[in-house]
């Protein structure tokens, strides 16, 4: 690779850095040039979050997991010409005896087998929120005699101290999942990581090592302080508008009648209309249109809403993207990500106790990155001089109107106007969905493969955490692609229709 396509890659990898969007190298020999090229795109992600100290470190856990996956691969081309299998015990061991000293003598005739099988090794380097995740696959699965043998030297490598008590247990290290992966555990124990930083497993035809490192302590302290200054910012904002408090009030009445809750809302033209053209969307597959609101409100319900109010107000005060080009753009993105939460929800997850909530967590996702884009000026121009008063490097905050940091301002304000811990939740750690706690993971998680779905044209599911994507039940790059392809086609054909209808 010449010198002006390796700067052309560095530069697409910090675009994707900065953008939080998914990087992928895959390589069939993986060449030495290319482990060189990885670790230089490892140090691009970690120059992005000021923490390029990390680099050696991780540069040797990335390298260990990488030349296993290259490892692997060898092995299943050497297993099959050698006639033998690999889930025998028998023909397994009889195949391990020669396997490292035969492919070593003649490793180019092993390497170009490999690319003529289609197996690969692929890393993906992706920020999410202030975390570096990193997932090196190969498209061999891994036995279960394997899995268990790495398993057990993760096991061990948790209980040993130093490096010494690893180099001075017995060990078996004929293969990549002996001391390497020990020595992995305990680089990553030394820099302050726990055992969720490191994991492999299956997903799909891939053997997948995942990385986790987090943001230190130091980085998040400042993210908080200029978070809070923002907050200060946002305390100005109008709260609701009268009309949706006094409904808000009346719904939290269980003994409110159907007929005042429609006479109070129907005062307000606005939200009537918004009612009734929810009603009448694809989301309720009403048989006939409606154009009675009482009858809207039997239809979404009380808790439906309740939520909708949420959304209704913060339209209401941050406005509907009429007067704002950036902030139109957000708000058709979030009613994408919405009707893909909704229907993921009710078909692949199957859980419709939690519809409601999905759809408007989903309308709300982004609402940080509504008030980014509706600050003025001078409000911007004060946060970066708090930003540069603090020593804080000014493309932290260029990251943070990219959205890295929108996630926190947007849950903050959502606190202020008291929206329900759900919400909350569901506007917080939509980029982090494992970091939500248990009772709201499930419609956080949803709102995120929604949203990573919305983002992309063509889905790969190694790009979307492969645990979210299991736990509501998409568990092949086939099922994400129908997935992807049909509810596309459907909103499209829902957005042009109500477009007809304005």
């Amino acid at each position: 690779m010449s010198q002006d396509q390796s700067e052309s890659v560095l530069d697409q990898a910090r675009d994707a850095a900065r953008s939080q969007k998914p990087f992928i190298i895959k390589s069939y020999q993986l060449p030495p040039e290319t482990e060189a090229q990885i670790e230089e795109i490892l140090g691009v992600f970690l120059s992005e979050l000021d923490r390029d100290i990390l680099k050696d470190s991780l540069a040797y856990c990335l390298r260990e997991l990488t030349v296993n996956g290259k490892k692997a691969n060898t092995k299943r081309v050497y297993f099959e010409e050698k006639g033998l299998d690999l889930h025998d015990d028998a023909e397994y061991a009889r195949g391990m005896e020669t396997f490292k000293n035969e492919t070593l003598d003649n490793i180019r005739y092993w390497l170009e087998k490999q690319e003529e099988a289609g197996l690969y090794v692929k890393v993906v380097f992706h920020l999410q929120g202030r975390d570096l995740h990193i997932k090196i696959g190969n498209n061999t699965q891994i036995t279960r005699k394997e899995q268990i043998r790495i398993y057990d030297r993760i096991a061990r490598s948790r209980a040993f101290r130093t490096m010494e008590e690893a180099m001075t247990s017995v060990l078996d290290d004929s293969e990549g999942a002996g001391l390497g992966i020990v020595i992995l555990v305990l680089m990553l124990k030394k820099l302050g990581l726990d055992e969720e930083a490191f994991d492999i497993d299956v997903e799909g035809d891939e053997t997948v090592a995942r990385l986790v490192i987090p943001m230190d302590q130091a980085k998040v302290e400042n993210l908080t302080e200029i978070s809070r200054e923002l907050a200060e910012h946002i305390d100005r904002l109008p709260q609701f508008p009268e009309s949706i408090l006094q409904l808000q009030k009346i719904l939290e009445n269980p003994d409110a009648e159907m007929n005042e809750i429609a006479r109070v809302l129907g005062q307000d033209p606005s939200l009537t209309a918004d009612l009734l053209r929810t009603v009448n969307s694809a989301r309720y597959m009403l048989s006939r249109r409606l154009d009675n609101v009482v009858e809207g409100v039997k239809v979404v319900g009380l808790r439906g809403l309740r939520q909708m109010l949420f959304s209704y107000g913060t339209k209401r005060v941050l406005g509907d993207g009429e007067e704002n080009d950036v902030s139109r753009s957000l708000w058709e993105h979030s009613q994408r990500t919405a009707y893909f939460a909704y229907a993921i929800a009710r078909s692949v997850y199957k859980r419709k106790d939690i519809l409601d909530d999905v759809y408007v967590g989903a309308i709300l996702h982004d609402m940080g990155k509504i008030v980014f884009s509706n600050l003025h000026p001078d409000v911007v121009k004060h946060v970066q001089e708090f930003a540069h008063s603090k020593g804080i490097p000014s493309t932290v905050f260029e990251e943070m109107s990219d959205g890295i940091d929108h996630a926190e301002v947007g849950a903050r304000l959502a606190e202020r106007w008291n929206f329900p811990d759900i919400l909350v939740a569901a506007i917080r750690y939509h980029h982090t969905p494992m970091k939500a706690s248990s009772q709201f993971r499930d419609v956080v998680a949803v709102i995120y493969v929604a949203n990573e779905l919305a983002n992309m044209s063509s889905p790969e599911y190694s790009q979307i955490d492969g645990r979210v994507m299991r736990m509501i039940g998409i568990t092949s790059q086939e099922q994400l692609q129908q997935i992807h392809t049909r509810l596309s086609t459907q909103y499209d054909r829902e957005f042009a229709r109500l477009e007809r209808e304005r």
